[in-house]
């Protein structure tokens, strides 16, 4: 039995190499593929199980996991050793059936105290976040050789999933009994189910740097925060896009934020471009706030309109942008304006003149869009900013998803 299982051992190990892939640094992809399990995409951490709580392990870090930037973060504020185990499940906005996972960046800070995890396993539930859970990929870990190198996982099987677990365990080089672990970003491919709009986002929210209350109708959304500040956004999928500025000094934020099943707020928030951070809130029905008796203004002049949505690196737009392009043709119809300049902006990933070119050209079929919902063309006008006006970092997808937008100016 012995031999028998060390041959076993042997050939699941070379199995695991064969679908697990290093692809060098600057290798460009002939098709890049949409992240399916990134928080910019709608996946949401709902539990962190294993070693989490002893290690101070919380839902920060399992978004820091999913949140677009491929930089080596802390995992653990409490030290532990070499058989931990740190899970996080996510749940995602729609059945999904994955292809391949990707591990970016497995980089090691020069520390004795300090490595980045040995083993990653990444399972996946249709039933719900308790499971049963089906193991997708899994691989052990080899440090990079430089920055911007990429571990490729192929999965196994082909049945759509709606919660994601990913299990990270031990490290890859821990010379103490006390020792932190790092992790840099899971990334999923493959293909995703609709999207149906999320029509939760009228409520009442306390918590921890939390004091909100959004009014949503249909895609729109507006509300106040903190006492002070009022934002207002779009809703695309299941997220809400809103930006804010305080009444009294004109401080912005950015918000990406969604409504868990059970009614809760969470999310990201960035103030004066300051780095995201997790936003999160229980509902609170009895708050009292400034903006309890306001109306929601329709899409239109002075609006700034996120979940226009356009095929990657492309001017098409996807079906998905239906709701929010009805939603604006039918402000604009109301408007007594008889110029409105659509202004497209872009993130930052391409040279800035390409950027300059891609928002003009998106910006042309918003316009399109609208002409052909019964806007006069002679009162549209088509203008690309690109990636000159940024209203949030393009360190995360997050940041990058509130600078792709289209702003809406009149006179």
């Amino acid at each position: 039995m012995t031999g028998w299982s060390a041959r076993l051992r042997s050939a699941f190990s070379a199995l695991l190499a064969l679908a697990t892939i290093v692809v060098p640094a600057g290798a460009t992809d002939d098709s890049p593929q949409i992240d399916y399990l990134g928080f910019a995409r709608g996946a949401v951490p709902v539990a962190v199980e294993g070693d989490a709580t002893a290690l101070q392990v919380g839902m920060e870090q399992a978004l820091l996991a999913i949140d677009g930037s491929d930089d080596v973060y802390a995992l653990d504020r409490k030290p532990g050793a070499a058989d931990t185990r740190i899970a996080f499940v996510y749940r995602l906005p729609a059945r999904t059936t994955f292809t391949e996972f990707v591990v970016p960046n497995i980089l090691e800070t020069p520390s004795p105290s300090q490595t980045f995890v040995r083993t990653i396993e990444v399972a996946g539930s249709d039933s719900g976040p308790d499971g049963p859970f089906q193991t997708l990929a899994s691989a052990t870990l080899a440090r990079h050789a430089k920055k911007g190198e990429k571990t490729v996982l192929s999965a196994t099987g082909d049945k759509p999933v709606r919660w994601v677990r990913v299990t990270l365990g031990g490290g890859l080089d821990v010379q103490r009994d006390k020792t932190f672990f790092e992790f840099s970003e899971i990334v999923g491919h493959g293909r995703q189910e609709p999207v149906p709009l999320l029509e939760a986002f009228t409520g009442k929210w306390k918590g921890r740097g939390v004091l909100l209350e959004l009014k949503q109708e249909g895609v729109r959304v507006t509300g106040c925060y903190d006492g002070v500040g009022d934002l207002a956004g779009t809703v695309g999928g299941n997220l809400l896009h809103a930006t804010g500025k305080t009444r009294d000094s004109g401080v912005p934020s950015t918000f990406v934020l969604t409504v868990t099943p059970d009614g809760a707020i969470t999310g990201v928030r960035s103030t004066n471009g300051a780095p995201f951070s997790l936003y999160a809130g229980a509902p609170a029905p009895n708050l009292a706030t400034e903006c309890s008796t306001r109306a929601v203004p329709a899409l239109g002049c002075g609006s700034v309109v996120h979940g226009i949505n356009f095929d990657f690196d492309s001017a098409n737009v996807r079906p998905e942008s239906r709701e929010i392009l009805d939603a604006l043709a039918e402000g604009l119809k109301t408007s007594t304006a008889t110029e409105v300049s659509i202004v497209g902006h872009t993130s930052s990933e391409g040279s800035e003149a390409y950027n300059d070119d891609l928002s003009r050209r998106r910006a042309e079929a918003v316009v399109a869009a609208l002409v052909a919902r019964g806007i006069a063309a002679k009162r549209l006008l088509a203008v690309g900013r690109g990636e000159k006006e940024p209203i949030a970092d393009n360190a995360t997808e997050a940041g990058r998803s509130l600078n792709r937008r289209v702003e809406i100016a009149c006179r």
